[in-house]
């Protein structure tokens, strides 16, 4: 019976403690099979692990995340709304793919259609909605390559909106990693792309979810997984800790189906482990305002040009900074204009830089300027 007790006790105290002891080995093992890999945090889009992050691949089916971030954006400025009914047009006939067997003529809710590209990877569904946005597929399509291009993405493009492979079609797990970052923040989304299986059409077209992360992992907010003959196993998955803190882990090209799940929990997991979220936080107070030589002024108010959030290991107490500025300026100043840096380390390592720049402008001292202050001063 001791013995029994003892058993017992022992499993339990596994079952309390395990979690907090999660180790990354699994992790390592199934990471080194992959093409490429990214961790990044989503709010200073921070990348914290990578593996050919910024090789050029195709990623399949993962090319739809734009699709979906074009229709967010939509959706949040009133193009149209969750309840907009939509009527499919002769384009969704013949379509190649996961469908919801859409034909000419029939209707659905932007809703309905969302749910069915999020949960079911519907491409008939994404054509009814891209027409809704931009007219025409073709049309579609060119926003989404000139938004990615006004995101920063050099190393993406797109030849449709579904995924479907295409020699000239090409992205990087950083870049997906970047429009990760963005779908994260529309979080009305959120309840399609944590739910595994659903239906539509009066309960007549079932959806499953080929991220079962959505089933599993308690982390998970969103996003896809693919897979296909020419891009392999490719995930791109979510997660957000208990300080709100949003991870997102990018695999492309995992051998398996397996490894590509493990591998994008485990980044999460890893960044939920050992990074934090702070921000630079200080004080205009700090800075002195810099002398001025030849000036209207003697001297000008100073402060950074914005606060930052970054992302530094948890062992990070707090951050140390460097100030870098003149001694004095020389007028003219122009309000904006940038005279120095403040540098933000972890222990050695520089994090970010952020300019100093002055608050006011300062005219150049001039004979009239003189004679007008001479003036008031006798007036006085």
């Amino acid at each position: 019976m001791k013995k029994i007790l003892a058993v017992l006790i022992s499993l339990l105290i596994i079952s309390i403690v395990g979690k907090p002891f999660y180790t990354f080995a699994d992790t390592e093992e199934e990471l080194s099979k992959a093409q490429a890999y990214v961790l990044m945090e989503a709010s200073t889009q921070t990348v914290l692990e990578e593996k050919n992050s910024n090789v050029r691949r195709n990623a399949g089916y993962l090319g739809k995340l734009m699709t979906l971030l074009l229709i967010a954006e939509d959706i949040e400025t009133g193009k149209y709304l969750m309840s907009t009914e939509v009527t499919a047009s002769s384009s969704v006939t013949d379509t190649k793919g996961a469908v919801v067997w859409l034909e000419a003529g029939d209707t659905m809710t932007v809703e309905e259609l969302l749910k069915s590209v999020i949960i079911g990877n519907a491409n008939d569904a994404v054509t009814v909605l891209a027409e809704k946005s931009e007219q025409t597929v073709e049309k579609f399509v060119m926003r989404m390559n000139s938004e990615a291009f006004d995101l920063g993405l050099r190393d993406t493009a797109f030849y449709s909106p579904y995924g479907y492979y295409d020699e000239r079609e090409y992205t990087t797990a950083h870049d997906t990693a970047v429009i990760c970052s963005r779908l994260a923040k529309y979080e009305f989304l959120r309840p399609y792309f944590k739910t595994w299986r659903d239906f539509v059409k009066s309960g007549q077209t079932e959806l499953v979810s080929e991220n079962r992360l959505a089933n599993t992992f308690e982390n998970h907010i969103g996003f896809k997984a693919c897979h296909s003959e020419e891009a392999g196993y490719c995930i791109a998955e979510g997660g957000v800790n208990d300080s709100g803190s949003c991870f997102i882990s990018v695999i492309l090209g995992a051998e398996d189906e397996d490894s590509s799940f493990k591998g994008a929990k485990g980044l999460i997991r890893r960044g939920f482990t050992e990074f934090k979220v702070t921000a630079t936080m200080f004080p205009d107070e700090m800075l002195m305002p810099i002398k001025i030589r030849g000036g209207c002024d003697e001297a000008v108010e100073i402060s950074l040009r914005r606060q930052s959030r970054l992302v530094v290991p948890k062992a990070v107490s707090e951050l140390s900074t460097a100030v870098v500025i003149p001694e004095y300026l020389t007028a003219p100043v122009k309000k904006g204009q940038v005279i120095g840096t403040a540098a933000f380390y972890s222990e050695k390592n520089l994090v970010c830089e952020i300019d100093i720049i002055a608050k006011d402008d300062v005219d150049e001292l001039s004979l009239g300027y003189i004679i007008k202050k001479s003036l008031l001063e006798l007036l006085k």
